[in-house]
């Protein structure tokens, strides 16, 4: 992409300021959007850990007692290959998203940028707007400075608090989270994860903010791998903006030489991570659209046609036709389908059931006083279903062999039983000294919850 731009403006000079990029209010059509998106997530996250499902927290990630529930489902350490389906989904989505629309993850739904906006939105109600917060910083320590100072901390920190509270929500179950705090009775371990991860808010979105976007996230370094000329990416309009330059409203720009860009630097005031657009492509752009409302807004003001700055391609801003879906948007598209659907597939076919059957290590088999052979086994079952529910236990591959165990077992709702089994039986039915045998294990409630396990039994 070539631009028409004078030497001196390609010098990008660091933001001169004290403290953070002080980032201008701005409304418009595009920030309607995000504002409204924002409050969504932000509601639907605070919300998530108070729903119920049968009487129980239906979104409970629970580390202690390793058990990840998500409404009717809970998963186990050994479901861990669903976890790592869902990152492969999220990262070929990314990558799809990315390569189509460009970096609107991080301008609309990635939490430092909304937490981010949310801060500034609080500064701005306090301290005012952002030539005021600038020269507040400037001026010398006073008591209407030092009030409007702990104002905005404290609304910062209590923000702070309320998000890290509701993270830990979702590890912790949501009533005994709040009942204790409001008792004052969190462990050590919930107090330091509350105040950890309450800190991390503060300075990620209260100071770093701009920082962790340019610096700290992978994502923006390797993003321009999946850009193409087709990308969709937030791009001034040099041909038409450039000569830039100050005017009045009433002035032609034909007879000064000028172009439309009126130079009121709006475009550098309002973006979160301090780039001016007109420079180009920037990998720090997070196509969060604060830049095309601030132009489209003096555009009007000026009665110019809007979309100076917008959100375009490198082949449309060229003059070319730019093509909507290419090869590399239907492979990803294709990926992500695919494992999508793998993942659903696994989930439909997976049985809720976990059995695991140990030998007794001290004795291959003993005679009973019958004179029957016995091997002695002991059976693990755990009920992955949220509800308590009964099971049977048959045996499969061996005639008339006797089994001491109930008809049928309760085992409760996530939980795990022991149970040692022994089986006997004449060793004249047996043709080998080692017959394989099959444990079948099924819930009565549930026929189609069915496991069987293999093993061996011996005989002298």
């Amino acid at each position: 992409m070539k631009f028409d731009i004078k030497e001196e403006q390609l010098i990008i000079k660091p933001y001169e300021n004290e403290g953070n990029i002080q980032v201008r209010e701005q409304k418009g059509h595009y920030q309607g959007i995000r504002r409204k998106l924002s409050w969504l997530l932000m509601i639907t996250f605070m919300l998530v850990p108070f729903i119920s499902y049968n009487g129980q927290q239906a979104v409970l990630l629970n580390i202690s007692e390793q058990q990840f529930r998500i409404f009717a489902i809970t998963f186990w350490p050994q479901d861990f290959i669903f976890l790592a389906g869902i990152f492969m989904v999220a990262a070929f989505a990314l990558f799809f998203v990315t390569a189509w629309l460009g970096r609107v993850w991080c301008g609309y739904t990635c939490p430092q940028t909304i937490w981010t906006l949310a801060y500034v939105w609080v500064e701005h109600r306090i301290e005012g707007s952002r030539n005021k917060r600038i020269a507040l910083n400037k001026k010398p320590w006073s008591i209407e400075k030092i009030n409007k100072k702990i104002q905005k901390h404290s609304i910062w920190f209590l923000m702070s608090f309320l998000t890290a509270t509701t993270f830990v929500s979702y590890f912790v179950p949501v009533v005994e989270l709040y009942s204790t705090m409001l008792s004052f009775e969190w462990s050590g371990l919930i107090t330091f994860w509350v105040f950890f991860f309450a800190l991390c808010t503060y300075g990620n979105a209260g100071y770093l903010r701009e920082k962790v976007c340019t610096h700290m996230c992978p994502y923006a370094r390797f993003q321009s791998a999946m850009f193409d000329k087709d990308t969709l990416i937030v791009a001034y309009d040099s041909k038409r903006g450039e000569s830039r330059g100050r005017r009045k409203r009433k002035d032609d720009p034909k007879t000064l030489g000028l172009g439309d860009c009126v130079d009121c630097n709006l475009c550098v005031e309002v973006c979160p991570v301090g780039i001016d657009i007109r420079n180009g492509l920037q990998y720090e752009c997070i196509n969060c659209a604060l830049c095309v409302d601030a132009c489209d807004q003096t555009m009007d003001k000026f009665g110019y046609e809007p979309g100076l700055i917008s959100y375009t391609s490198e082949q449309q801003l060229a003059g070319k036709k730019s093509v909507k879906f290419s090869y590399k948007l239907f492979g990803y598209a294709c990926f992500t389908v695919l494992i999508t659907a793998l993942m659903i597939f696994w989930l439909y076919n997976r049985i809720p059931l976990e059995v695991s059957v140990l030998r007794d290590r001290n004795v291959l088999y003993r005679m009973n006083y019958e004179g029957h052979v016995e091997n002695i086994y002991t059976l693990k079952i755990l009920n992955k279903h949220q509800q308590a529910l009964n099971y049977t236990i048959d045996v499969q591959g061996i005639s008339d062999v006797s089994i001491n165990v109930p008809d049928k077992l309760l085992i409760g709702g996530g939980q795990m039983l022991q149970i040692p089994v022994t089986l006997a039986t004449d060793g004249y039915n047996l043709d080998k000294k080692m017959t394989n045998i099959r444990f079948v294990v099924k819930a009565i409630e549930h026929p189609s919850t069915l496991l069987s396990k293999d093993t061996v039994f011996f005989r002298d």
